[in-house]
């Protein structure tokens, strides 16, 4: 057994690689590429370290290139999903006690294997089965996941060491354990950097976790379970079931071994979790701990004071960065009529220069959304606002799912501050515009703060500092990641804690120790050195 007091480095952002023509890094990717391409697999189960395959299987295909089938993936049951849960306490048994310094080695192996070998696998898979393009791979599934691994060992150690006063005579200690039962992952498509973090941030504190991942990521998201698998966790400790969300949920939601949720994903899925877990509390062993990110409806708002050239930036990288399927992405502005025109011109005019297509090459700032439902959903929006008579489309609004899903960068100007496109969350490169009137500045701030049920990011733009301190008072509950004449997406592990509040999740802030925390129980010990002998308290001697 190790006697000395480990410390974890004190981790910093992995630097981000800028695929410029030349680069090493743009080589290796374009090569990876083309030969991720060439391939055809079948993706299995993973669970207690074995492959599964059921015969039930679904294809995988490239968004921005949907005849292009990159293999098929095999869909968990009932049956399966059992056997993981299994695997997973057995796991358990030894994962647990495991030192934690052994896990941590086996977190920074994996943060330095994706930073290094496998970063070009990693995002060339993100790349392909999800459409994005080089930069936005980078940031996601290399450099945000890397940071995860990373600075989660040393959240731990940082939580670990908080230990309560001991007066004379005793001493109090707190040791911190993973919770019983498992953890149930579920992740979404758009990063696979939250699925690469939802099973193994609860597993480095050494629970044990069953992983569901959307099932149009599960491409990269199987790619990532083999470099867990080349870092050296053990097997069974994160258990690979992909599969439909009843089909998996249910079984999973009806275990009593269930310890806890770590869910990124669409407000109704989280709500009906959340529900089945309450009616099943009597059978069940704990209390589940649930922890949730889901929705959004983000906003920019402008004073008149605003840069208008440095808004302009900032409203197309926030809305159709990744064909605006962000939770954080930009979905709706309030901007002043004192400065609308001179926004106007220039946003149409830099709009109108955005390229989109294929991942491959590199000169397009955008690809396609993720699936056929998101196209169909997206495109309804868009179709709402051309025949509505209190909007107009300024910029986009053409569609075409020939060869893949693609839609233009579309804006939307309505004069109606309730808008359906101002209210309901649409996930996809749609920004809607409210144009306010200067005297009502008071009025439209309360406008963004009723008028979406959530409070996930937003961004607030002046020069005047006095206005910057009333939006932000204003607008304290309206987004749990608040940005200052920035883009309300982009957080960074270590220094934007992520997450949000009201409909948007249980906002346990992705990438700080508030987040770790959450997959660990306590125990408190009092030793006693010399502990008394008479059981009579002092006051109860008579005169």
């Amino acid at each position: 057994m190790s006697n000395a007091y480990f410390k974890v480095p004190v981790p910093i952002n992995e630097p981000v690689k800028t695929y410029i023509p030349g680069s090493p890094e743009r080589d290796q990717l374009k090569k990876k590429l083309t030969e991720l391409k060439s391939q055809h697999i079948e993706v299995p189960l993973i669970i207690g370290g074995e492959e599964v395959k059921t015969g039930n299987t679904e294809e995988m295909v490239i968004p921005h290139n949907k005849k292009h089938v990159l293999g098929v993936y095999h869909k968990a049951g009932k049956k399966e999903v059992e056997m993981a849960i299994e695997a997973a306490l057995e796991a358990r048994k030894t994962w647990s006690e495991m030192p934690w310094e052994q896990r941590v080695a086996i977190f920074l192996k994996m943060a330095d294997l994706l930073a290094g070998p496998w970063r070009a696998r990693i995002n060339a898979a993100t790349m392909l089965g999800q459409s994005k393009v080089a930069h936005q791979a980078e940031i996601d599934s290399a450099c945000e996941l890397i940071d995860f691994w990373r600075f989660n060992s040393y959240y731990m150690t940082q939580l670990m060491s908080d230990q309560p006063y001991s007066p004379a005579g005793m001493w109090n200690r707190v040791e911190y354990r993973p919770l019983e039962g498992f953890i149930f992952a579920v992740t979404p498509f758009n990063f696979t950097s939250i699925a690469g973090n939802l099973p193994t941030a609860p597993a480095l504190v050494g629970n044990v976790a069953l992983w569901k991942p959307a099932s149009s990521s599960v491409y990269s998201n199987y790619h990532m379970m083999k470099l867990f698998e080349a870092a050296g966790l053990p097997k069974g400790v994160i258990n690979f079931i992909p599969g439909s969300g009843g089909q998996v949920g249910n079984p999973v939601m009806a275990s009593p071994y269930l310890a806890g949720i770590h869910f990124t994903g669409s407000t109704s899925v989280f709500q009906g979790m959340w529900k089945t877990v309450a009616e099943n509390l009597k059978t069940m062993k704990y209390y589940p701990r649930i922890v949730g990110e889901t929705g959004g409806k983000d906003f920019i708002f402008a004073h008149n004071s605003a840069d208008v050239d440095a808004l302009v930036t900032a409203s197309i990288r926030g809305a159709f960065e990744y064909q605006g399927q962000k939770c954080s992405a930009a979905s709706r502005m309030y901007i002043p009529k004192s400065i609308w025109s001179e926004f106007k011109e220039k946003y149409v005019a830099e709009v109108s220069k955005i390229k989109m297509g294929d991942v491959e090459d590199f000169t397009n700032f955008m690809s396609a959304v993720i699936d056929e439902g998101a196209f169909k959903s997206i495109t309804e929006y868009i179709d709402f606002a051309k025949n509505a008579e209190d909007a107009e489309i300024i910029t986009g609004g053409n569609y075409d799912d020939t060869n893949g899903y693609f839609i233009e960068p579309t804006t939307v100007v309505t004069s109606n501050p309730r808008f359906k496109t101002m209210e309901e969350e649409i996930f996809g490169p749609v920004l809607t515009i409210y144009v306010y009137e200067d005297e009502k500045f008071d009025e439209t701030l309360d406008l963004c703060d009723t008028t979406s049920p959530y409070a996930l990011t937003g961004a607030i733009w002046a020069q005047d500092r006095y206005v910057l301190i009333k939006m932000s008072d204003k607008l304290k509950n309206a987004a749990g990641n608040f940005y200052i004449n920035d883009k309300p997406t982009a957080a960074v592990v270590g220094q934007q804690p992520f997450g949000g509040g009201r409909a948007s999740g249980t906002n346990d802030k992705a990438g700080s120790a508030m987040n770790i925390l959450r997959w660990m129980t306590a125990r408190t010990m009092k030793e006693t050195f010399d502990p008394p002998k008479d059981w009579k308290y002092p006051f109860m001697t008579e005169k």
